[in-house]
């Protein structure tokens, strides 16, 4: 059954909380105002990798994101199957799905349990690093420096950890950093050096971009500005994805 029981017209804060059951799975999406941010990295930040140039994002529209990667439950839910490497706990998020696999995912979501006048949809790059961010400039949500107890990177746990593991960002976000590298909806572009607004990416590539870092990386491949790219139809034990959901109108 779809949801109908929140008022789209009602103003919301950053962080606001919208509890969806999704094939009786509970699944928590934090709000993303209207805003506009500094995306990218500033030259003289550690770590700093070429395809960062600091830009001016304008994003005009709010949007809801998962206050976590999608779990295991939740994938099982609507597939039936787990392909997870790393099994043992329902916590912990899916992996070893491709951006494929998770656009075809977010269809049956949009088939069957939509709510009324909202799609769900992958975020694209700018709204993820904007959600990570939550209102920081520092390498990291946290500050300049990520350590042992603010994320899962690095092979510290020898894998996956389960979601919520760590302290969420001031938006209510958990795992923006380590754990899984997550999909987002744009193909791989040159970081452009002026302002944007309401940036898609471009209309085709051969890459696909994720953010976030995960289990295996160092802190430098976690920071809120890294950018990588893969190829699509990759579904490695290091990627997994996080659902935005949006207003139609």
């Amino acid at each position: 059954m779809k949801e109908t029981n929140f008022d789209l017209r009602i103003s919301r804060q950053a962080g606001d909380p919208l509890e969806l059951a999704i094939y009786g799975v509970k699944a928590v999406f934090r709000y993303c105002p209207p805003g506009t941010f500094l995306m990218g990295s500033p030259e003289d930040e550690k770590g700093r990798e070429d395809g960062e140039t600091q830009h001016e994002v304008t994003l005009t529209r709010g949007f809801w994101l998962l206050e976590t990667p999608v779990t295991q439950a939740l994938w099982m839910a609507v597939t039936g199957v787990n392909p997870s490497h790393f099994q043992d706990m329902d916590a912990r998020p899916v992996e070893q799905v491709s951006w494929y696999d998770c656009n075809g995912f977010i269809r049956k979501l949009n088939a069957n349990v939509a709510p009324d006048g909202m799609k769900f949809d992958l975020p694209t790059e700018a709204e993820w690093e904007y959600a990570c961010r939550a209102g920081t400039t520092t390498r990291y949500n946290c500050g300049d420096a990520l350590t042992e107890s603010d994320a899962n990177f690095n092979e510290t746990f020898g894998g996956t950890t389960p979601v919520k593991s760590f302290a969420p960002n001031a938006w209510g976000f958990y795992d923006m950093y380590g754990n899984i590298w997550e999909w987002v909806s744009d193909w791989r572009r040159r970081a452009p050096s002026t302002k944007r607004v309401d940036p898609q990416g471009p209309k085709n590539g051969a890459y696909r971009v994720v953010r976030g870092g995960c289990w295996c990386n160092h802190a430098d491949s976690c920071r809120s500005a890294r950018r990588n790219s893969v190829y699509p139809s990759l579904s490695g034990y290091g990627y997994g994805f996080r659902l935005a959901l949006r207003s139609l109108s």
